[in-house]
């Protein structure tokens, strides 16, 4: 049983089946990336099904944003752990993913044809734009339920700020850290509680560093490609703060060659963005610019998971190798990406539930969620700079937020809408 934080009402015991149809449902219609998931996750698992109070949601999502990894996807997972234990957890990051992971691996093998035939990707061109409004509906919600005192609402605005002037992954766990460290100054307005001894498992954590230098030691060992794509994919999932928007740049250093007679001064552009100071050589086969840029048009077209963008690059790395192959590339690469996350939030996990006995911890809680809905605000408005500032682009976003804010037309429906409109005024 799960008990509500707020009142004494106890919450019943979960059945397995129902819990991961619900995951399921999820990963079917949840579109907008990971900012916007958090009020999907609200909405079915709080409001309608009752596995968790709002409290305990944005307590999970607020410490799975401190941690490297798909936020959306480890939220979900550690709800999964807290409900049924780590088989439970594994199976619902299953569920989660695989719808995105299957979606991405087709389009990547259909890609190179498309290319080859050269028809037009321009009816995903107002997907970008539809994302920005799901990502700023997303902060409008997380903002009216978590901004409760004026030192939260300053935190916000701070939180925004510096994520938008300091555009790097590193910067998101130093906010979050900081903030926490201005609420816990706070700790006397928490109530008492026993504290319990806090005992460390190491367990996860050390099997996400096993892994890593396992991973690394193969490949360099044995040259597969297979082996080459999970332990890159490892690799920067263990790094990658910020969602699917900060893993693409990173992405795009390792996987894109510009060729000869493609647009370079718009991959000129993109790759300013990118903070690295290295640029690996791409892996085998690398994909080209307009075959990254469509991938990812597609991939903010679905829901779920916008790290499955992972399973895309793996399958075009692969594609000399038939359709065998891209099925093992991009089945590597989803793994590497979704694997170190999930260590680490189980590795945390354990352990939370008599680490936030101590007031200090749970005082920093708010200043966690302030910043979390800060860093939604700022991520909206960095994706929507490198649009065109067209009419089309400003209403598409605006429209969609309008939408989602007052009526109750299925999101799915939305997007479909977007893609609809795409095709009539290409």
């Amino acid at each position: 049983m799960v008990r509500d934080s707020r009142t004494p009402i106890v919450i019943q015991r979960v059945k397995y089946h129902v819990f991961l149809r619900d995951i399921l449902t999820l990963a079917l219609t949840a579109f907008g990336g990971p900012q916007a998931h958090l009020a999907y996750f609200n909405k079915l698992l709080v409001d309608k099904r009752k596995y968790l109070t709002e409290d305990e949601l944005m307590e999970i999502n607020s410490l799975c944003q401190i941690l490297p990894g798909p936020a959306s996807t480890q939220t979900l997972t550690a709800i999964g752990f807290k409900i049924g234990g780590p088989n439970l957890a594994y199976l619902t990051l299953l569920v989660w993913i695989l719808p995105a992971v299957t979606v991405m691996m087709i389009a990547a093998m259909i890609m190179a044809s498309i290319q080859q035939k050269n028809w037009s990707t321009d009816f995903t061109r107002f997907i970008q734009p539809m994302a920005v409004g799901f990502v700023s509906y997303g902060a409008y919600t997380i903002s009216l339920k978590t901004i409760r005192t004026k030192t939260g609402l300053a935190i916000l605005i701070v939180a925004a700020a510096t994520s938008y002037l300091f555009q790097t992954p590193f910067i998101f766990p130093l906010i979050l850290l900081g903030a926490g460290l201005v609420t816990a100054l706070k700790y006397k307005n928490q109530p008492k509680e026993e504290k319990q001894k806090v005992v460390v498992p190491w367990a996860n954590f050390l099997l996400w560093i096993n892994v890593l230098i396992f991973a690394a030691i193969l490949g360099a060992a044995t040259k597969s490609l297979p082996v080459k794509l999970f332990e890159n994919f490892y690799r920067n999932g263990s790094l990658v703060f910020g969602g699917g928007q900060v893993l693409a740049p990173l992405l795009y250093t390792e996987f894109v060659e510009v060729q000869d007679g493609e647009d370079v001064n718009k991959a000129s552009k993109l790759k300013a963005k990118i903070k690295q100071k290295y640029a690996p050589k791409p892996l085998h086969h690398p994909t080209s610019h307009n075959e990254f840029l469509s991938g990812y048009a597609v991939v903010q077209a679905l829901p779920g998971p916008v790290f499955a963008f992972s399973a895309y690059i793996g399958a075009l790395s692969m594609r000399d190798y038939g359709t065998g192959g891209e099925i093992i590339g991009a089945l590597m690469s989803a793994l590497g990406i979704f694997l170190p996350g999930t260590f680490l939030i189980f590795f945390v996990i354990r352990f939370w539930d008599s680490l936030k006995k101590y007031r200090a911890v749970r005082a920093s809680l708010e200043g966690i969620t302030a910043a979390s809905s800060g860093l939604v605000l700022a991520s909206a408005v960095i994706l929507f700079q490198p649009l065109a500032n067209t009419f089309l682009n400003f209403a598409f976003t605006i429209v969609t937020f309008g939408l989602l804010t007052f009526t109750k037309i299925p999101s799915p429906l939305i997007i479909v809408g977007g893609l609809v409109l795409g095709f009539l005024l290409k």
